[in-house]
């Protein structure tokens, strides 16, 4: 067991294992050789959360027994939700019409001073593909927001959602237990598990959600059994609860890209135990194990994939989480910095903290850029020219920058927000190619 020093969080560390939690203040609340006794310890009760068929292959199974206070059925019907309106998407991703060109964005505004908007006010879906109801998709979003959730709880009926804090920390409470994020730190909400967010003051960062299936690690082929995120560092929380009742407790469902709301009479937080595979974690980028090149050539991106989530065709991913942490480059006879390319996977990058190497000066932390597929993009001039020119001695790269992209196999479209209402789309991004020149010698 791991224990934070932050927020008091308590930790199961491992990726993918069948892990078992009960709150300290009730021992032997799980029931022993059993899933659903006639009667539960405690006079709780249980229930199942399933994150796949009950009849997939036994590796790709994920469920976990909770046993609650009160079973989370106990609520009143769902309504539409009214407040401060996010601007989510989820399906019918032609509201725009079809845009390659290459976009980039400045940081995304927070919040204004003496506006109260929590994490679910502060969702804004930028761009996606597919759709909810055939679960098949992404999309991403961002959230902005200024304010801690007041006796809310949300969850994700379309997917998971993969969270990369930008600006301040989220302590969140989930039916598992409590996890405490940080930049730098990455953590997944599955589909279904509901959470609620409080802040420390403003807060931006950027959200995965995937529609097809869950986020698993990599394969590592040729590189053997260690590197990259390894699973040991992924932090599970471990049963917390609270037995607290509250009159008009809302309960915010994300259902086929609506927001839904019912209230209920508790808290959900009320798992006095748990066991299972289905579970929230969290991951800190720092202990990312680089690979690269020590000899020539830059490599492909996918060496720094830090999650996946697979679709039917193999080695093609409906969405790839990917970091660019600070690394040692060393190769020889090499330009260094990545190639031009065009991809046949669309390129959703965004920025942690720090200076992006390829693009030091107008890609900024809290901004995006989006490469659509087979849309030409690489180093502007001036990294060009710089790294044509540079002596090729060993070299710190990336220090002080985290850098991430979400790739996909999938065409993205963008949002009528992302494109206008947001007015962070930077119109003049193509600029820092056009000094590019000619060097051909005959």
């Amino acid at each position: 067991m791991f224990i934070s020093l932050f927020s008091f969080a308590q930790y199961l560390s491992g990726f993918g294992s069948h892990f078992e939690s009960e709150d300290p203040r009730f021992p032997n609340a799980l029931p022993a050789g059993q899933n659903s006794p006639q009667k539960c310890p405690y006079g709780l009760y249980a229930e199942q959360l399933s994150g796949s068929a009950f009849t997939v292959p036994r590796t790709e199974n994920t469920r976990s027994w909770l046993y609650r206070i009160r079973p989370s059925v106990v609520h009143q019907p769902f309504k539409r939700f009214e407040g401060v309106a996010p601007f989510l998407r989820g399906t019918g991703w032609d509201e725009q019409a079809p845009n390659p060109n290459q976009m980039r964005w400045n940081p995304f505004d927070l919040p204004a001073a003496g506006a109260e908007v929590d994490f679910v006010a502060g969702l804004h879906t930028v761009c996606g593909a597919g759709d909810v109801r055939g679960r098949h998709g992404l999309a991403i979003h961002v959230y902005l927001a200024n304010s801690s959730m007041k006796d809310t709880a949300f969850y994700n009926s379309d997917g998971d959602f993969l969270i990369v804090p930008q600006q301040g920390p989220l302590d969140i409470t989930t039916e598992f237990g409590r996890l405490y994020v940080k930049p730098n730190e990455i953590c997944v909400i599955p589909q279904g598990v509901r959470f609620t967010v409080a802040l420390e003051g403003p807060s931006r960062g950027y959200i995965l959600e995937v529609y097809d299936g869950h986020f698993r690690l990599p394969d590592l082929g040729p590189i053997g059994a260690n590197g990259l995120a390894n699973p040991r560092d992924f932090l599970t929380p471990t049963a917390h609860f609270e037995d607290r009742l509250v009159e008009g407790y809302r309960i915010v469902s994300k259902f086929q890209g609506a927001l839904f709301v019912a209230t209920q009479g508790h808290s959900p937080f009320d798992v006095v135990a748990w066991h299972g595979n289905y579970v929230p974690y969290k991951y800190d980028l720092a202990r990312f194990m680089v690979i690269n090149s020590v000899s020539f050539d830059h490599c492909d991106p996918s060496i720094f994939t830090v999650l996946t989530c697979p679709s039917n065709r193999p080695g093609t991913a409906i969405a790839d989480f990917v970091i660019f942490p600070p690394r040692w480059s060393v190769q020889e006879h090499t330009f260094r910095p990545p190639y031009y390319h065009r991809n046949c996977m669309s390129e959703f990058m965004g920025l942690i903290f720090g200076r992006y190497e390829a693009k030091e000066g107008g890609f900024l932390p809290g901004g995006a850029s989006l490469h659509s597929m087979m849309t030409p993009h690489g180093p502007d001039h001036r990294c060009f020219e710089g790294a044509s020119n540079a002596e090729l001695k060993p070299e710190r790269i990336a220090d002080g920058t985290q850098a991430f992209m979400f790739e996909s196999s999938l065409s993205m479209a963008v949002t009528k927000w992302g494109e206008e209402t947001c007015q962070k789309l930077d119109a003049r991004y193509y600029e820092c190619w056009q000094a590019l020149e000619k060097h051909f010698r005959l």
